[in-house]
């Protein structure tokens, strides 16, 4: 399984209210991508397979990371398979994309040690 990652923007400076303090996030960006695209490519490395739930958690984030809330209609009929991808990506609905790249950059990380 390869997937394709897409860039994501994100604004060049956060301002904090009742403060003249900016944060650039311009360089956060490519770091952040960065990381994210070495998790993708570090899940493809492992050696056991992770459960079900795992491997739905890893493709919930990783949809909500590249393409941000779930769209669409619930598949129907008997394929279990996508309802089952479908529910674990709608579950994490209105998280932000970077807030999923994190979670899955830390999701790798922790299940590299029992599946590497």
């Amino acid at each position: 399984m390869r997937f394709k990652v897409r860039g994501l923007r994100l604004c060049d400076y956060t301002s904090y209210p009742n403060t003249n303090f900016k944060l650039e996030t311009s360089n956060l960006e490519p770091k952040m991508n960065e990381a994210f695209e070495n998790a993708v490519a570090r899940s493809q490395e492992f050696t056991k397979r992770p459960s079900n739930e795992e491997l739905l958690q890893l493709y919930a984030l990783y949809k909500q990371a590249t393409e941000g809330d779930v769209s669409g209609d619930r598949p129907g009929g008997f394929d279990f398979k996508a309802i089952a991808k479908f529910d674990a990506w709608e579950e994490l609905k209105g998280k932000s994309k970077e807030q999923a790249m994190n979670e899955y950059v830390a999701l790798v990380d922790s299940l590299q040690q029992h599946y590497r």
